[in-house]
């Protein structure tokens, strides 16, 4: 599991809160690998007996976006919040990798919860369908400005 070329395995990593995975996470995966995406995402990766840091670690340091679905549920779990840290940590180095996604959360929310998260433009998934919402996704990886 190494770079080949320097570049990275996957296009995006899904950053998200398990509960949220049925409603939103699942179908915008298969959307955004139907979109012709490399997609990190647990289900897709993550084996049995796997260890969830290193894969996750592996996971964050070869893709170039992170696609953090931030929710109730998100706020409330570690593991997404080690996610976020690392795609903090990537963005950094002055280029934008964070796309987040609002789930169930208003703007005052997020703000209550990571004012610097709220700062950045995000979709809504009570404004935009799955389908609209990966569409962008892959627009914003495929044409980065």
């Amino acid at each position: 599991m190494g770079r080949s070329g320097g570049l990275e395995s996957y296009d995006v990593f899904i950053s998200h809160a398990t509960e949220d995975q049925d409603e939103v996470v699942r179908p915008l995966a298969n959307a955004l690998v139907s979109a012709g995406l490399r997609v990190w995402y647990s289900e897709f990766q993550l084996r049995i007996g796997d260890s969830l840091r290193r894969k996750i670690d592996a996971g964050l340091a070869q893709s170039r976006f992170g696609v953090v679905v931030l929710s109730p549920s998100f706020f409330a779990k570690n593991w997404p919040q080690y996610e976020l840290d690392g795609l903090v940590t990537k963005e950094m180095g002055g280029q934008q990798v964070i796309l987040p996604l609002w789930h169930r959360l208003t703007k005052a929310d997020v703000v209550a919860r990571s004012p610097s998260l709220a700062d950045k433009l995000a979709r809504n998934t009570a404004d935009a369908t799955i389908d609209e919402i990966a569409a962008e996704i892959a627009d914003v990886i495929k044409n980065p400005s």
